[in-house]
């Protein structure tokens, strides 16, 4: 036999209000809970101390007055002067310098020496040359130049290009390879360069200055 309730009687279509009322209620603890903490913790911390009178009590406030830095600059003091006063003219004074005896200046004769500057030229009036002409410095190198038996080893032959300087005096200084083919040929032509006899020095205006040579010394195998 079934068991009969009553439709009044079942809670199940209420489950819903008692599910809200619950959960209202459970916050409502909760929030009271902080509350009462709170409430709590301000009375041990906080102290109010009333006074009787206290509000009557006058507080007299000490004025400080201090006095402005002095001034940096001072002002100077003018005295006024009348213009009756007479001043005594003051006696003229001539300053004249003391001169020495100096040597008279000495004229020179003739055009002005132009002085040129210790460089050097790559031209110049006159160039330099060797003594005694082109064939007796191509019979100095002919004489003097020897053939590197590496080059000659190696079949090496060309024509090494060197530069030098001749100075006022004629001797040759600053010797340089511009251009060289290697094979021992090379350090050859420059002690040929610096072992060769004093040229005839260049002049520019009638004085001797320094010129930059340049020359070809060609290896050729017989």
């Amino acid at each position: 036999m079934e068991t009969k309730k009553n439709p009044g009687l079942d809670l199940e279509k209420r489950r819903g209000f008692f599910f809200n009322f619950s959960l209202m209620l459970s916050v409502a603890m909760v929030l009271l809970a902080f509350e009462w903490k709170q409430a709590r913790g301000s009375e041990n911390h906080l102290t109010i101390v009333d006074i009787p009178g206290w509000d009557e009590i006058p507080i007299d406030i000490p004025i400080t007055i201090q006095d402005p830095p002095p001034p940096k600059i001072i002002a100077p003091i003018i005295t006024p002067i009348e213009d009756d006063v007479l001043v005594d003219k003051l006696p003229e004074v001539i300053f004249q310098p003391e001169v020495e005896d100096l040597p008279e200046p000495t004229i020179l004769e003739g055009p002005p020496v132009i002085e040129i500057a210790e460089e050097v030229v790559d031209f110049s009036d006159v160039m330099p040359e060797p003594v005694g002409g082109m064939s007796e410095w191509n019979d100095y190198l002919s004489k003097n130049l020897k053939y590197p038996s590496t080059a000659r080893r190696m079949g090496i032959e060309g024509t090494v290009y060197v530069s030098f300087v001749v100075e006022k005096s004629g001797e040759i200084s600053n010797v340089q390879l511009l251009r060289g083919i290697g094979g021992g040929c090379d350090e050859e032509a420059i002690r040929v360069i610096e072992d060769a006899p004093i040229w005839k020095p260049g002049y520019q205006r009638g004085r001797p200055v320094k010129v930059r040579m340049r020359v070809p010394i060609r290896f050729k195998l017989q």
